[in-house]
């Protein structure tokens, strides 16, 4: 499980932390001829092998990372975009996973702080960052009412922090047992969320942030659950 979660760790630094937007545009517009494409390995390589301390499976992993993300530049349209984010992560999931089970628990490295339960927990958190954003944005993209992020009259990015927090509040309060503080979370932002959904008179945008804000605190729910089940 420890090389599982290093191996999951580094991909979501690489993939999400490490890589910002511009860099993912910048590749889907000029797809090979993207130095950020090649950027984006050499980080990848970089974080597999401080974590895993092995060249072999760094080599395997930028390898196997680099043929499925090259495939789905070079067949991937603006009208399957969502689909293709699920399928390339997926794929990315069972390169780490047939890895994993090859390996049969061979440790690779001396960082001792890095133990299972560490690892798990650190993993999470950064899961439920930037990831799960890309993620939620991802799977309801197709409803968005006002695909304009840049509205002047929100604060840039400002959803996206606001999601952040949320699932890291929601993901303490879940590993310290108080189910009840989650409620009071949810309601609080419903408070502030009404009267902002009432001057619009937009049942399509109430819809929208009703369904990201249940998909964000159901993800951070069921990933404290998880966690917590696993100590």
């Amino acid at each position: 499980m420890l090389l599982f979660f290093k191996l999951l760790l580094s991909h979501l630094l690489g993939d999400f932390i490490f890589q910002s937007k511009t860099w993912v545009d910048h590749k889907e517009r000029k797809k090979l001829k993207s130095g950020y494409l090649y950027g984006h390995f050499a980080i990848h390589a970089a974080i597999v092998q401080l974590l895993i301390q092995s060249w072999v499976i760094t080599l395997i992993i930028v390898v196997t990372h680099a043929a499925i993300d090259i495939f789905k530049l070079l067949v991937q349209k603006s009208t399957n975009r969502r689909k293709w984010f699920f399928l390339d992560q997926f794929l990315h999931l069972v390169v780490i996973g047939v890895l994993v089970g090859w390996i049969k628990g061979f440790e690779f490295g001396t960082i001792t702080a890095w133990t299972s339960e560490n690892l798990l927990i650190i993993t999470s958190i950064i899961f439920l960052t930037i990831p799960t954003s890309i993620v939620i944005k991802n799977a309801i993209s197709r409803w968005d009412p006002d695909p304009d992020e840049d509205s002047p009259d929100s604060l840039e990015q400002a959803g996206a922090y606001i999601g952040i927090l949320e699932r890291l509040f929601v993901f303490t309060f879940v590993m310290s047992g108080q189910w009840n503080a989650v409620g009071f979370l949810i309601a609080a932002k419903s408070v502030f969320r009404f009267g902002d959904l009432k001057e619009t008179h937009d049942r399509k945008l109430t819809e929208y942030i009703l369904i990201g804000t249940l998909m964000s605190v159901g993800i951070a729910s069921i990933v404290g659950a998880v966690v917590r089940h696993l100590l």
